[in-house]
C-alpha cells in the first residue's frame, strides 16, 4: 500500500496545485450556495487517483469529465493508464497479491534478490503515475467547498480530497465543476455528511414528529439519550451550514454583501442503513418528503431544487427495482406537490461495471491492479474514481434542469 511519504507528497501536491479553470470577474454577482448532505457515499471513499481510470477508452461522457477534472498537458492518457495496468499486474506476479505471499515464499538467494529489485522499480514507477494523477487534477477559483466528511472537515477552493479523508473524493467534486460550467458567478458548496446514518433516525426532520423507541430500545439503559439523539444529525447538518451562512466572505472571497446570496439547491445522497428495518424502510418515502419540506422551511426558499441520489448499491435496474428504499426515493421526487422542483437520479446508471470486474476477479490477489482503479467495498461503490465523477456530474445535470424549469 502507498507509504507514508507519499501520502505527504500527495498532499503536497494537491496544495500547490495551480488554478486551472478561468471565470470572469464575479463583481456584482450573486453567490450560489448549494448544500450537499446524506451518509458515507456524499462523504466519498474514491482514492483522487482512481480519477485516471476516465481515460479508459470507449466511453464519450467519460472521456469529457476527463478534460473536466485534470489540467490541460497533464501529460495523463489512456496509453498512461494502460501502462499502469500492465505495472500492477507485473507487481502482482512477484508478490501474489496484498499478502505478499509468493514474495515471502521464495528461498533467500539471486532469484529473491532479483525479485526484489524488479518490485522496487515497479513500485517507484507505480507511486510516481499515482502522484502524477493526483498533482494533475484541477482547482476551482469559481467554486469553493465548506465540507464535513466524518472526521475530515476541510474549507477552501473545490478540488480533490474533500471526500472521507483528505486523499479521497466524493461526488462533490465534478457538482462543483459541472455547475460551474452551467452557472455565472461565483459558487459555494456546504457539505454535510457522516456515515452509517438513517433518514428515519439521524437524519429525521422535525415535522416527522418525535421518534418512537421500538421495543428492545424501550428495555435499554439509556433509552432516553436514544429518544433525544434522535434527529441528531439533522441538527448537526443545519448547525454546521448556518455557520457558513454567518460569513460567506470567510468560506469564497468572492462574495459580494451587496450582491447578496441565494440558496441554489440541494443534493442528498443515503439511504444504506435505511435497508435492514421494517420501519425504516416503510418510511422512508414519508421522511424524505418532510426532510424536504423541512429543509426549504429552514432556509426560507420554498422552491428550492432539490436532487435525490437514488440508493443504486444493487448495481442493476433489477435489483435497484426490488430495494424498497430506492423505491421510495424515487416515489418522494415525484410527489405531486414537488413538481418541477424535486428529482431523483439513479446511481446505477453510472456504476463503474470495469472497475466491479476487477473486484469479482479477486481484488485481494489483484491488489497492485485493483488499487489503480479502486479503493473500497462495493456499498461504497467500489471506491471508483469514476463512479463518483459520473455521479456528481449527474447531479449537476439534474440540477440544472431543475433551475432552468424555474427560470421558465
Amino acid at each position: 500500500m502507498p507509504n507514508k511519504p507519499l501520502m505527504k507528497r500527495i498532499l503536497t501536491a494537491v496544495t500547490i496545485s495551480i488554478l486551472s479553470i478561468t471565470s470572469p470577474a464575479f463583481a456584482d454577482k450573486k453567490l450560489k450556495v448549494f448544500i450537499l448532505a446524506g451518509q458515507s457515499n456524499t462523504v466519498g471513499h474514491a482514492n483522487q487517483h482512481t480519477l485516471a481510470t476516465l481515460y479508459r477508452p470507449g466511453d464519450a461522457r467519460d472521456e469529457r469529465l476527463a478534460k473536466l477534472v485534470f489540467k490541460n498537458n497533464s501529460g495523463l492518457s489512456a496509453k498512461a493508464l494502460q501502462e499502469q495496468l500492465e505495472r500492477g499486474e507485473k507487481i502482482d506476479v512477484i508478490t501474489g497479491g496484498i499478502s505478499n505471499e509468493k514474495l515471502k515464499a521464495l528461498a533467500e538467494g539471486p532469484e529473491k534478490t532479483a525479485a526484489e529489485a524488479e518490485l522496487k522499480t515497479l513500485n517507484k514507477a507505480y507511486d510516481a503515475y499515482t502522484e502524477k494523477v493526483i498533482s494533475a487534477c484541477v482547482v476551482s477559483d469559481r467554486v469553493h467547498i465548506s465540507s464535513i466528511a466524518d472526521g475530515n472537515k476541510r474549507s477552501g477552493p473545490l478540488t480533490v480530497g474533500f471526500g472521507g479523508n483528505p486523499t479521497k473524493i466524493g461526488p462533490e467534486f465534478t457538482f462543483g465543476l459541472s455547475m460551474a460550467q452551467k452557472l455565472d458567478g461565483p459558487i459555494l458548496l456546504i457539505k454535510t455528511s457522516w456515515g452509517g446514518k438513517s433518514i428515519n433516525y439521524d437524519f429525521r426532520p422535525p415535522s416527522a414528529g418525535p421518534y418512537t423507541l421500538n421495543d428492545k430500545q424501550k428495555e435499554a439503559k439509556n433509552a432516553a439519550d436514544i429518544r433525544k439523539n434522535a434527529g441528531l444529525n439533522w441538527r448537526m447538518m443545519n448547525e454546521a451550514i448556518g455557520e457558513v451562512l454567518k460569513d460567506l466572505k470567510k468560506y469564497h472571497p468572492a462574495y459580494d454583501a451587496t450582491a447578496g446570496h441565494e440558496m441554489a439547491g440541494f443534493v442528498w445522497f443515503q439511504g444504506f442503513n435505511d435497508q435492514f428495518s421494517d420501519e425504516f424502510r416503510e418510511n422512508y418515502r414519508d421522511m424524505m418528503v418532510h426532510f424536504i419540506k423541512d429543509v426549504r422551511k429552514e432556509y426560507d426558499t420554498p422552491g428550492m431544487p432539490f436532487v435525490i441520489g437514488v440508493l443504486g448499491t444493487n448495481m442493476t435496474k433489477e435489483g435497484v427495482d426490488k430495494n424498497a428504499v430506492s423505491v421510495a426515493q424515487r416515489e418522494a421526487a415525484k410527489a405531486p406537490e414537488f413538481k418541477d422542483n424535486v428529482t431523483s437520479v439513479e446511481s446505477y446508471q453510472v456504476y463503474d461495471l470495469g472497475a466491479r470486474a476487477v473486484y469479482d476477479k479477486g481484488w485481494a490477489k489483484n491488489f497492485a491492479v485493483w488499487r489503480a482503479i479502486g479503493s473500497d467495498r462495493p456499498y461504497h461503490y467500489l471506491g471508483s474514481g469514476t463512479f463518483f465523477a459520473r455521479l456528481g456530474d449527474s447531479f449537476a445535470t439534474a440540477m440544472a434542469e431543475l433551475i432552468g424549469k424555474q427560470k421558465k
